[in-house]
Formats: C-alpha cells, sequence, structure tokens
C-alpha cells in the first residue's frame, strides 16, 4: 500500500541532518555587508539573501533586493550595466539578483509568497529580459517551507532550481544532466 504523506515532515532517506556548508558572507558592490532595515519584516527575499546566497553563491555581490513590501530594498543600476543588463522599472524583476564573480553567473531568484514560481513562461520572459547579460543565468525558485512548493510544484520550470528556506541547506535540481549552473541558451555570447 502507498503511503501519501502531505505534511512537512523530513523525507525517509536519512539525508536531512545538518549539512556543514562553506558560509561566505553575501556583499554589496561598494563591499558592505547586506543589511536590511531594523524594523523590516523577516521575510523570503531576506533569508535568501542571508543563507541561500551565503552557501550557493559565496562571496556574491548582491545587485537586487526587492519583496512585497519593497521592490527596490537595493538595485545596484550601474552593476547590472557593468553586466550589460539594463532593467525598467514598470517590468517584472525577480525578487533577488546576485552575481557570482568566481563563476560568472547571474542568479535571478523569484521568492514566492504570492505570486508564482520560475515556470516556462516566466523562465522565457526572464531570458529575455536579461538576453544581454554577460554572465549565465541560473534560475533559481526560493518557497518558505516544502508544503508551499506542493502547490507549484508542477509548475516549475525545467533547467530550473529550486531552494527551501526551511531546508537551507539543500537545492532541487529541476534537469536532467546536470546540477546548479547556466545552461548553454544563457550563457554570454563570444565577442
Amino acid at each position: 500500500m502507498m503511503r501519501t504523506d502531505t505534511s512537512h515532515e523530513a523525507p525517509e532517506n536519512g539525508i536531512t541532518e545538518e549539512r556543514h556548508l562553506r558560509r561566505v558572507p553575501v556583499f554589496l558592490p561598494d563591499g558592505s555587508p547586506v543589511s536590511f532595515p531594523p524594523k523590516h519584516k523577516p521575510s523570503l527575499a531576506k533569508a535568501v539573501v542571508e543563507q541561500f546566497c551565503s552557501a550557493f553563491a559565496p562571496g556574491g555581490v548582491i545587485l537586487h533586493i526587492g519583496d512585497t513590501e519593497n521592490k527596490f530594498i537595493h538595485l545596484e543600476t550601474a552593476g547590472l550595466a557593468a553586466l550589460g543588463v539594463t532593467l525598467d522599472a514598470t517590468v517584472k524583476i525577480p525578487d533577488v539578483i546576485v552575481h557570482d564573480t568566481r563563476r560568472n553567473w547571474l542568479f535571478l531568484i523569484e521568492a514566492v509568497t504570492s505570486a508564482g514560481p520560475v515556470d516556462g513562461k516566466r523562465r522565457r520572459e526572464l531570458k529575455e529580459l536579461f538576453a544581454n547579460s554577460k554572465a549565465g543565468l541560473v534560475f533559481v525558485t526560493a518557497f518558505q517551507t516544502r508544503k508551499a512548493m506542493q502547490t507549484f510544484v508542477a509548475q516549475i520550470a525545467w533547467e530550473s532550481e529550486v531552494w527551501i528556506a526551511d531546508d537551507p541547506n539543500h537545492m532541487i535540481h529541476f534537469n536532467g544532466d546536470r546540477f546548479l549552473g547556466p545552461y548553454p541558451d544563457v550563457m554570454p555570447k563570444p565577442k
């Protein structure tokens, strides 16, 4: 008999114990560490910056942070422009944009609280919006919990990543032949 369990329990494979990932602070382009306003409510975007970035984009440079309360907690237009990216304030930009300078990857992270994940349509939109990027694009959908992800799992685009704040040391890779990293169709074009 197959057991169906929709509660938020750890998987039965025994791989839920704490992983010891090397954590490196994430910085703004001027070298200062990222900080949220003292009265800023804890948010998924904040968890992405403080937990995801330090583990999966160590030493990364935050180029944009926004959430439902404030679309522009931080926006580094000069840093984006240096990568060939110009964003119009009227377009829907990802909640968090991080440049991993070591690997030259640009993480485009959607923090799902009310809007949807990086689905096929959103992936195409982001690919077009960041078409001139000199960095490879990595599409990430962030959820607070696995339960929150359940609603959207069928919509998540292939060739993208999922990160869950409640399990911050693990990622789910929606792909077939590789793990975290940009795909050939979103790598910078050779000059």
